[in-house]
């Protein structure tokens, strides 16, 4: 049998010694303390896998004693010790956290055999860890989070891909974890100990943009009352991080090709130039060829940073991962909010899996931290999401095969202006069928 360090909390002295004995002798570790505050002081500087309480102590009761032992170690297991007339209390105590209790006067091998029981529990719950931390190291990716085969591609594709200095393109809808990806690219590459420098291209107006990511010196311009590093300077030694890349100008595009082919570059009203190493990752919600074509994106500059791409899936694809995402989004927001939401139940995630999440991971998280904020209950329901919508789960009143063509039919005509003949050919009638037809569901124009 295994053995476990044991405290022995009882102010009866004969109890303490004659229980540590028996425990001795199947080669346990024995502490004792006579109350509970001895006990714990005890707690806060050793570690102890059981402990056994006697409910009935002078000053610290039993009950206060478990619930600060809990509170200083809540994996520690606690045994009460009580007389028949306190039964009712033992059980107060083990809805408090307490393992079990041991009714006066118990014999030796019942003692052996809950401790046995005990361990056997211990070891379950850390191996039940253990899985559960290696299951959620196989589905995470630093903050990305997936067990559908699309993401573990994704992941397996940062590892490969982060050790090299190449320019990296993501793409992917707006709210697919594009940003993540790229913080987890920088970590994993030689430059994770640098800065990540974000610039958020759709978000700084044009005028602004030259200056942001080249910096200015002081008096290029009106409002330019000091010298500022831009955002290229800044990443020096590290990453540089260009979000929404598309929906940069024609003008800037030019600089910055020259900038990823050059390495050199100048601040705004400055003859100086500049150098800086970092390595660029570019992310776009964008179909960037179809920009091309239109003449809105550069073909070079394109290919400059199209040299590795990762493509992030949208949620729709990779509908395996919402549960997790969910409980992930749960927790966290739980935490956060202090509300006892334990789960979420079936109907709710049954809700999600048929949504199709045109925002993405965001709106997933968005919903989910509104179900939080709003729950009432022990358990987020289908009418805590956003996505919910009741009048559009009563369903229809089954129609009639009749019903449904002649419906079929007045979509037809009221769509081709009642021209009789591009109608039937539509159908695929004759327009004699049809003027029937017409007639027969007396249908008007």
């Amino acid at each position: 049998m295994d053995t476990a360090t044991v405290l022995i909390v009882d102010d009866e002295m004969i109890m303490r010694e004659s229980l540590g004995a028996w425990l001795e002798r199947d080669g346990h570790e024995i502490h004792t303390a006579e109350s509970g505050e001895d006990a714990l002081k005890l707690i806060e500087t050793h570690p102890f896998d059981i402990v056994f309480l006697d409910i009935k102590l002078e000053g610290m009761s039993g009950l206060s004693a478990l619930r600060h032992i809990k509170e200083i170690d809540p994996d520690i297991e606690v045994v009460m010790i009580t007389a028949y007339a306190s039964v009712p209390s033992a059980i107060e105590a083990m809805k408090n956290g307490a393992y079990d209790y041991l009714l006066k006067p118990f014999e030796p091998d019942e003692l052996s055999i809950l401790i046995e029981k005990i361990l056997e529990h211990r070891a379950q719950f850390q191996e039940n860890l253990f899985l559960r931390h290696q299951y959620q190291e196989q589905n995470r990716f630093e903050s990305l989070i997936g067990q559908s085969e699309s993401m573990q591609e994704v992941f397996r594709l940062i590892r490969d891909v982060a050790p090299m200095n190449s320019t990296v393109l993501i793409t992917g809808e707006t709210g697919t974890g594009k940003g993540l990806a790229a913080k987890a690219i920088h970590t994993h590459s030689r430059w994770g100990d640098g800065p990540f420098v974000a610039v958020n291209c759709g978000a700084i107006p044009e005028h602004l943009m030259e200056s942001d990511l080249f910096g200015h010196e002081k008096g290029a311009f009106t409002d330019a009352r000091d010298t500022k590093r831009g955002r290229l300077e800044l990443a020096h030694g590290g990453t540089l991080f260009l979000d929404e890349i598309g929906e940069i100008s024609m003008r800037m595009q030019i600089d910055l090709l020259r900038v990823l082919e050059d390495g050199v570059f100048y601040r705004v009203g400055g003859t100086r130039s500049i150098e800086a190493q970092f390595r660029v990752i570019a992310a776009t919600n964008r179909d960037l060829q179809a920009a091309i074509r239109e003449g809105k994106f550069r073909e070079d500059l394109f290919y400059r940073l199209n040299v590795i791409t990762l493509r992030m899936p949208p949620l729709k694809e990779r509908k395996d991962d919402i549960p997790l995402l969910a409980e992930h989004f749960r927790s966290r927001f739980v935490q956060e909010t202090n509300k006892p939401i334990d789960r979420i139940s079936r109907e709710a995630l049954d809700e999600m899996m048929l949504y199709d999440w045109p925002g993405n991971v965001r709106e997933l998280e968005n919903a989910i931290e509104r179900a939080v904020v709003v729950g009432k209950e022990r358990f987020l329901k289908p009418e805590d999401l956003p996505i919910f919508q009741a009048e559009c789960r009563v369903a229809p009143e089954p129609l009639s095969l009749k019903e449904i063509e002649m419906n079929h039919i007045v979509q037809i005509l009221a769509e081709n202006d009642w021209n009789i003949a591009k109608s039937s050919k539509i159908l695929g009638i004759d327009r004699s069928t049809l003027y029937n037809k017409i007639q027969r569901y007396q249908i008007r124009k």
